[in-house]
């Protein structure tokens, strides 16, 4: 297993495949990481920015690959975990419920909804261990605090807080699912970040999300429904903000992990340590390595 050493703690960028083509980025190695829960979305690109570590991972693949259904979002944590990430910024393209938040807007969610239906993937826990995190407040404040700094450089206009409900997808939503999405005052949505922020929690990795708006779904009355043509625009505009952002933000990530998002297993396993197998152990080391250290 490959990570920082103690002294320098890594930071990690899901995203586009592109997002590593950063200003600034020293690229120094790419790296296919195996997991005990498959294969990630692809290989991860390491190197630096303001001398930092950084590790970007293309949500999708690269080539876009993979549906939102098919991600492996359990191996993509795992395996920025074990490369010592501690921090994560998700850059995440969205949909928009509210006339106020336009296409090229940006959206800091500091809430989820749960639509899927493939929750029980979204846990490294059980077959051995068990354990609940806290996640009443799911996003990391002060990673968001940070890019709502940096994004507030930008052109583009951002919205600090607010609901991202996730969905499955591939589909778009229908006009009765966007309309309730609406009355339930959503504000967007998505269908790959609520995983990620869940995983995140019980890796005790900060998380934050720029969520950027690409359409208003297919609820507008003016704005034509959401297509992927509609979409691929807004798209390439986004990317290039969120690089800026990215750039900028990594800059102020403090050097030591020690916000509350950092021990978030504290209380949260109850499963006792004599109990914890050696198969326990080895599928989830990169998250009880702090557990184990005083420990055979």
């Amino acid at each position: 297993m490959t990570k920082c050493s103690a002294e320098e703690y890594a930071i990690g960028v899901i995203g586009g495949s592109g997002l590593y083509e950063i200003e600034g980025f020293e690229q120094t190695e790419q790296k296919w990481v195996e997991t005990p829960f498959g294969q990630p979305s692809d290989a991860l690109i390491g190197g630096r920015i303001h001398g930092r570590q950084v590790w970007f991972l293309p949500r999708h693949g690269r080539g876009h690959t993979l549906l939102p259904h098919e991600i492996n979002h359990r191996a993509n944590m795992w395996a920025l975990k074990s490369l010592g990430v501690e921090w994560v910024i998700c850059v995440t393209a969205v949909g928009s419920l509210k006339e106020a938040y336009a296409p090229r807007d940006i959206v800091l969610p500091d809430q989820y909804f749960d639509r899927t239906s493939q929750y029980r993937q979204h846990t490294f826990f059980g077959a051995g261990i068990a354990a609940h995190v806290g996640f009443g407040d799911p996003v990391s404040a002060g990673l968001r605090a940070i890019l709502h700094q940096a994004a507030s450089e930008s052109e583009a206009k951002v919205h600090n807080g607010g609901t991202y409900v996730n969905m499955d997808g591939p589909a778009f939503s229908t006009r009765a699912e966007s309309e309730t999405n609406r009355t339930l005052g959503f504000d967007v949505i998505g269908m790959t970040n609520l995983p990620e922020a869940k995983l995140a929690r019980e890796a005790e990795i900060a998380l934050a999300t720029l969520s950027m708006v690409t359409d208003y779904d297919c609820w507008h009355e003016v704005e034509e429904d959401v297509t992927v043509q509609t979409v691929i625009g807004h798209l390439k505009a986004n990317a290039l903000t969120a690089k800026s952002i990215i750039q900028k933000a990594v800059a102020m990530i403090p050097q030591t992990p020690d916000w509350p998002e950092h021990r978030s297993l504290e209380y949260a396993i109850l499963t006792p340590r004599e109990h914890w197998s050696e198969e326990v152990k080895e599928r989830l080391a990169p998250l009880l390595a702090r557990f184990l250290e005083n420990t055979d």
